[in-house]
């Protein structure tokens, strides 16, 4: 599920219904130092504790626990892999039911609606919490309290093809986003280029595209009353990515499952994503064209800003969350506390290429002697998720329908947002 598919299941699944009304409904929390939980024991700590998690990270963790078993003999573990397509249901399947396990990776947009739920137990007060990249934290925070804490951290760049953009006689990525623009635009006067850079057209988990730029410009989509995407800042954001596709830039119908050709062949020299996409490209430049020297030719840059505001990009990854109906209420934070030291997080680095959401363990030679994924951790450092509402699946896939009209039928930046405010006023933040 993760890697270049990510987006789709952190929003893929349905919400629960929740009411609210709008710019009237309450705050997203979180600008306060958040509420903690009670604190949790330390020495002689006992317990049965089952633990799910999805995707890779369900098939590898059972290697990492051991070395934790092991230092804990009377904590015992049971990791279950769960899919990450029945994931959500199973979840509020176990809510519902009381059937819930002690500990769990839960994706950060699922945060607000378990919360909501009270299924998850408040993040204890011995748990460090300012070891996190700050976005990373400000995903566990829920109505002013915090459910749990980052496991792994990602966040989107600009790819670029660096032969590509000395050939146009570009030195370096404008940091400004009109130059940004215009220098994408001068990439398709160079032999191959057809589109300057490769921008998802709406659809499903295009807000993370988008956002990046509009909070890259000062706009926000949410404050202490609601939502807020009709702003003259958001206006002017979805404005400027809708231009791309108005002047050409960006391809309004690209071809599914096509950015890491066009980006070997330089058809299509720039695009944005997360970190699992530089081992795609380089497989694909490897396994179809016999290059084993393609990492020498592109690199990654930050978001460009506009408007005097400092880049900022989406942070995604996943959190670890103690429910609480656990019976090893110690034990399970415990074990949530050792995965998350900066030795465990570079460990499970290694066995996964998940980005450690613990800030000092970027200082590992593992992790700082690569150029390029240091160039990531910068950016975790600005980035920024959406408010914790409970409802922002459903606001997320009307913001998205909206970004599609953009993209294809020349929408303007005023109707769109005032078109995905009235829906999201409709939805309501379930605060």
């Amino acid at each position: 599920m993760r890697r270049s598919y990510l987006f789709i299941a952190l929003t893929a699944s349905t919400a629960l219904a929740l009411t609210g009304c709008g710019r009237d409904s309450g705050g997203s929390g979180g600008e306060a130092a958040p509420t903690t939980g009670a604190a949790v024991a330390t020495e002689g700590v006992s317990g049965s504790l089952d633990v799910w998690a999805m995707g890779a990270e369900g098939e590898k963790l059972p290697d990492l626990v051991k070395e934790f078993t092991a230092d804990h003999p009377d904590i015992k573990v049971n990791v279950t892999a769960v899919p990450w397509d029945s994931a959500h249901d199973k979840f509020v399947n176990s809510i519902t039911a009381g059937t819930t396990p002690d500990v769990a990776m839960v994706g950060t947009t699922w945060m607000g609606e378990f919360a909501g739920m009270d299924a998850l137990d408040p993040t204890p007060g011995t748990i460090d919490t300012s070891k996190f990249f700050e976005g990373g934290h400000n995903t566990t925070v829920v109505d002013g309290t915090s459910y749990g804490v980052p496991w792994y951290v990602e966040t989107r760049m600009v790819y670029y093809r660096t032969d590509v953009l000395n050939d146009a006689g570009v030195e370096e990525v404008p940091t400004d986003q009109d130059a940004f623009k215009d220098m994408a635009a001068s990439l398709q006067d160079t032999k191959d280029v057809k589109w300057g850079i490769s921008l998802q057209p709406g659809q499903t988990g295009s807000w993370q595209t988008v956002l990046p730029f509009a909070w890259s410009r000062g706009a926000s989509i949410a404050d202490d009353n609601g939502w807020t995407f009709d702003t003259p800042e958001m206006v002017k954001a979805v404005d400027y990515y809708g231009s791309f596709f108005a002047d050409k830039i960006a391809d309004p119908n690209p071809p599914q499952g096509q950015t890491e050709a066009d980006f070997v062949s330089g058809k299509v020299p720039m695009f944005v994503s997360g970190p699992w996409m530089r081992t795609i490209v380089e497989d694909f430049a490897k396994q179809n064209k016999g290059d084993d020297s393609f990492a020498e030719r592109y690199d990654v840059a930050p978001i460009p800003s506009a408007d005097g505001a400092e880049s900022s990009s989406f942070i995604g990854g996943s959190n670890l969350a103690v429910f609480k109906n656990t019976e090893s209420r110690d034990a399970a934070w415990t074990l949530v506390d050792w995965l998350t030291q900066p030795d465990t997080q570079v460990k499970w680095f290694e066995l996964t290429t998940d980005l450690p959401s613990v800030q000092s363990a970027w200082e590992d030679p593992k992790l700082s002697s690569d150029e390029k994924l240091a160039k990531f951790g910068t950016a975790l450092q600005t980035a920024q998720a959406p408010p914790s509402f409970s409802t922002w699946e459903q606001v997320a896939e009307a913001f998205d329908g909206e970004i599609e009209k953009v993209a294809k039928q020349g929408l303007s930046g005023a109707d769109a947002m005032e078109a995905t405010q009235s829906q999201a006023e409709s939805i309501g933040t379930g605060q």
